[in-house]
């Protein structure tokens, strides 16, 4: 039970850091696509689905740095790798992203197809490729802090950042 419970906190402590990440930038999607949208009465998704959207692609991070192919230029500059999981981070985004729009029509439409087809009607694609040159923008930060991290080692990255940690008395 005692190997259970560290085997979650160390899950928990690996997706935490996507999730957050995702959860702010989604949020700041939300409020760009809300102040895009202002005034056609068109609603956008709550904190809440935002939360779960998060949750998702917090997720979908840790998956997709377990499969071998995700770290595919280790011995290459960092720039590869943070192409490389730029473009796979933004291809699972695009995906939920689609599906999120996707059940929104589905629920009148009734079918697959006939809510494909309702969404690629009515779809405002200059308002889609903006969401997505923003998503592909922030996704690609978090890579390179993400490969930064794995580069120089977490410790390292958050000393250079945020300076190092004060000395508490008792300690040396």
């Amino acid at each position: 039970m005692h190997s259970l419970m560290e085997k979650l906190k160390e899950e928990f402590k690996k997706v935490l850091p996507p999730t957050i990440f995702f959860f702010v930038i989604l949020h700041i999607i939300a409020l760009v696509r809300t102040l895009m949208v202002k005034e056609t009465g068109i609603t956008l998704p709550a904190s809440g689905s935002v939360l779960i959207a998060s949750l998702i692609l917090g997720k979908s991070v840790l998956l997709a740095d377990m499969l071998p192919f995700i770290n595919r230029f280790p011995d290459k500059p960092l720039v590869w790798n943070v192409a490389w999981k730029t473009l796979m981070y933004t291809i699972v985004a695009l995906v939920i992203h689609y599906l999120e729009r996707l059940y929104e029509f589905w629920k009148e439409a009734g079918s697959f197809a006939g809510a494909n087809h309702e969404m690629f009607l009515q779809i405002s694609w200059p308002r889609f490729w903006a969401i997505q040159i923003l998503l592909v923008t922030l996704v690609f930060n978090y890579c390179v802090i993400a490969e930064l991290g794995r580069a120089l080692g977490k410790s390292r990255l958050k000393r250079m950042f945020f300076g190092p940690l004060p000395v508490s008395p008792g300690r040396s």
